[in-house]
């Protein structure tokens, strides 16, 4: 962003923090200049490194605290503030609570021209640690430094943990995570300790060399666990070593898989997935409905607060059984069978196929009947001959990606008239301007933000629109 600050106005005193930015960044005033400021927060009065700066916007980062904001807390991550997760921890959960209603209320007004005052409470999560059901951590031979490792010499410079924010290639090695519940930690650490008395090599991010890349780890309310093991230039004899390692050293792992990934990137979708013990799933629970993890499927990443947010989803559509549901964007069918007892008929769609094939899987194994699923590019599939073909929506259920709805999207659901569209956004921003846009017919009949994220700046938003 923009241009170095001259050293000799690098650095002012007795800043006023009075509000919070979209990326969870401080934000004050200082004559006609705009600062968003790193790990500061509303109520703040503090010095600041101003570091970069464009037109009238300048970013910074807190050099010290002169009065703490009265939302500021301890951290209760060592990794706090070198980690890029849960960038919150700094400030009580009520504030956080309070920020997220305020930016949806705020973005929702601004750019949707939505009446916010009859929004409702944001739900809050029960649990604000150890709420994530899946998370990937990273090999790497280059470990980044804190200030405090610098001091020691000799030092292992491998890693197992996250990127650091702003550089691919350098991984901060976690001790303890708080975002995933038992036996996470554990499992990690004893990967690491293992693969490092073992010799076997940890990823080089820059040259691509080196046997271990990636450890993914996906737990279950159910208590299922499932790890995999991603290899990028193993022998064969260090991939069985280290899988024999895990099996007995984890007996109850419902799921061990590995993968030997040598693109250069770390996703897996194209991957072969080999099962070294179990099966090449866990299961997920909600409501009685039991939905297969797979390796690839998408979840939602905080299960208890994923059927909260379902529940919203389900009330705001109003079901009485007769009628027919279109819930676009899919992904593995978790809202289309959850709703679909409460239906006549459920039609999702979902651009990925692997999905699709999940979420009709999903219904036959809770013997659901009453959904149909199409894999494709939304607004390719969701047309006027597709609607005549498969019956008008009495309600439209979309959950669309951050970017939002495709505009030939918004443009069929503004001829298809569906009496109620409920949608569910993990972007309040392109959400709000889609419902500007489907203003033309729609209004706005309920708001209910969500917070599925503690800690972050993250958080999810359902709107219920009406057909005027």
């Amino acid at each position: 962003m923009g241009k170095r600050i001259p050293q000799d106005k690098k650095f002012v005193s007795d800043i006023e923090i009075i509000d919070i930015a979209e990326e969870g960044r401080g934000v004050a005033k200082q004559d006609e200049l705009v600062m968003f400021i790193e790990k500061a927060i509303p109520g703040d009065i503090v010095d600041v490194e101003l570091l970069r700066k464009k037109k009238n916007l300048v970013e910074g980062k807190v050099t010290a605290v002169k009065t703490p904001s009265p939302h500021r807390v301890e951290p209760f991550c060592k990794h706090f503030g070198v980690c890029g997760g849960c960038k919150w921890q700094h400030m009580n959960y009520d504030a956080q609570l309070h920020f997220k209603e305020k930016y949806v209320s705020n973005v929702l007004s601004r750019i949707g021209k939505v009446d916010t005052s009859s929004m409702e409470s944001i739900l809050g999560s029960q649990e604000t640690s150890y709420y994530r059901n899946k998370l990937e951590y990273t090999f790497s031979n280059k470990r980044w430094l804190t200030n405090k490792d610098e001091q020691v010499d000799d030092q292992d410079m491998n890693a197992l943990g996250f990127h650091v924010p702003g550089r691919f290639d350098k991984i901060l090695d976690i001790d303890h995570c708080f975002l995933q519940a038992d036996p996470s930690n554990d499992i990690r650490n004893s990967i690491r300790a293992y693969a490092a008395d073992h010799g076997i090599s940890f990823y080089d991010l820059r040259a691509h060399q080196g046997a271990l890349r990636n450890v993914i780890i996906r737990t279950a309310s159910t208590g299922e666990v499932m790890v995999i093991v991603v290899f990028a230039y193993p022998t064969q004899e260090q991939i069985d070593q280290l899988m024999a390692f895990i099996a007995d050293k984890f007996p109850t792992l419902a799921s061990l898989l590995y993968i030997v990934n040598q693109k250069g990137n770390d996703t897996i979708f194209d991957q072969e997935i080999m099962l070294y013990r179990g099966r090449d799933f866990i299961y997920e629970e909600m409501e009685g409905l039991k939905f297969k993890v797979g390796p690839k499927s998408f979840y939602q990443t905080n299960s208890a607060q994923a059927y909260e947010l379902y529940k919203i989803t389900r009330d705001f559509a109003g079901l009485t059984g007769q009628e027919t549901v279109y819930d676009l964007y899919t992904g593995a069918g978790t809202i289309a069978n959850f709703v679909a007892r409460s239906a006549k008929e459920v039609i999702g769609i979902e651009y990925v196929p692997s999905a699709i094939e999940d979420a009709k899987i999903n219904s036959e194994l809770n013997d659901i009947s009453n959904t149909k699923f199409y894999a494709g590019d939304m607004k390719d599939v969701l047309t006027i001959p597709f609607v005549t073909a498969h019956g008008k929506p009495d309600i439209i259920i979309t959950d669309p990606p951050r970017a939002g709805m495709h505009a030939d999207v918004i443009k069929c659901l503004l001829d298809v008239e569906s009496p109620k569209i409920v949608y569910v956004s993990c972007n309040a921003a392109t959400q709000a301007r889609d419902i500007d846009l489907l203003s033309e017919k729609y209004q706005v009949e309920r708001i209910k933000p969500v917070d599925m994220f503690p800690h972050t700046q993250h958080v999810e938003n359902v709107v219920l629109l009406t057909r005027k």
